[in-house]
Order: structure tokens, then C-alpha cells, then sequence
């Protein structure tokens, strides 16, 4: 496994869309090797999603550190959950629209609020090749719908209503990173 060079907001590879992989492509060793260094390199810099994109591959895969499983709580001793998903397809399931904080590890050291549906329906397929099809909520669904974004050249600025909340890092945790816990 290796760790990738991440894309920074401005190459021309982050507003692309993605190309689909074809479903018989995804037991390939080039496939499973990518979703392996998509891991890899997210624990490195400590991420909870990365889309094939943003490490210069321009397929329909991203993989994050949530569950699928709805009521799911990641273990300490487990470690962070890891999933996955190859040509996702997402949609609101509701009209719950919540603003939450985002962070990109291609734009690094900013963070904002952005509006995204607080429950979607993914569909797509595991890393086996197997079909998904899960609705989730809260945390989950907004990395989903962030990762997704990627695959559609769509950033995180992108979405949100006003840029007020733009903020570096440090300025985040000392004035905002609070409002989290509520």
C-alpha cells in the first residue's frame, strides 16, 4: 500500500466528473489496490472520507470511516470503521436539510457550514462488488454526500449559502469547534 499525493483545490482533477468503474473491473488488483491506498492515505492525514479524485484517479470510488449500519458507534479498540463505495448514487430521503461543519483534506486547514440532506438513500457497490443500498443519517450521510460531491467535481465551497463561516483551523477550534458538541 502506498500513500498518494492529495489534490489541492485548484487542479483541474477535483472539477471533473468521475468515470463510472465497470462492475466486473472492481475485483481487479488496479481497484483493490487503489481502495487500499485511498485508506491508507486518509489515516495518514487523519481524514474521514477521500474520493479517488482528490489522489488523482478519475473513477467513481471513495472510500470513509463510517458504517452504513444505522445506529452504528465506531469502537475504540476496533478502531475507525471503513467502507468503500464504488459509483455511488445518492438521494434525499426526507426534506431535512441540516447545516453542519466541513472540512476537505484538498482544501486543508478550512472549515465551513454547508446545508446537506440529514438522511440519503446510497446505492453502488462494495469493494467485493457487491450492491449497497443503505439510508442513512446524520454524520454518515453527510460524508456520503461530501465524498459524492468529488466524484462530481463539486467541492465543499460549492454548497455553501454564504462563505460567513469560512474559517481556518485554529480559528475554528477556538471559536466554533464548540457548537459541535450541541
Amino acid at each position: 500500500m502506498s500513500i498518494l499525493k492529495v489534490a489541492c483545490m485548484g487542479h483541474p482533477v477535483l472539477r471533473t466528473k468521475s468515470r463510472p468503474v465497470a462492475p466486473g473491473d472492481i475485483p481487479s488488483h488496479h481497484v483493490q489496490r487503489l481502495i487500499d491506498d485511498l485508506f491508507e492515505t486518509m489515516e495518514e492525514y487523519h481524514g474521514i472520507g477521500l474520493a479517488a479524485p482528490q489522489v488523482h484517479h478519475s473513477l467513481r470510488i471513495f472510500v470513509a470511516g463510517i458504517s452504513l449500519e444505522p445506529g452504528a458507534v465506531p469502537d475504540d479498540e476496533a478502531g475507525m470503521p471503513r467502507v468503500a463505495l464504488i459509483n455511488p448514487e445518492i438521494t434525499p430521503a426526507g426534506r431535512s436539510i441540516v447545516d453542519g461543519w466541513e472540512g476537505c483534506l484538498s482544501i486543508p486547514d478550512i472549515r465551513g457550514r454547508v446545508p446537506r440532506a440529514e438522511t440519503v438513500r446510497v446505492t453502488g457497490y462494495d469493494r467485493t462488488g457487491a450492491p449497497v443500498d443503505a439510508t442513512i443519517s446524520g454524520l454518515p450521510a453527510r460524508v456520503v454526500q461530501h465524498e459524492t460531491d468529488h466524484l462530481d467535481g463539486i467541492l465543499f465551497f460549492d454548497r455553501m449559502q454564504s462563505f460567513e463561516t469560512l474559517s481556518y483551523l485554529e480559528e475554528y477550534r477556538r471559536y466554533w469547534a464548540r457548537d459541535d458538541d450541541d
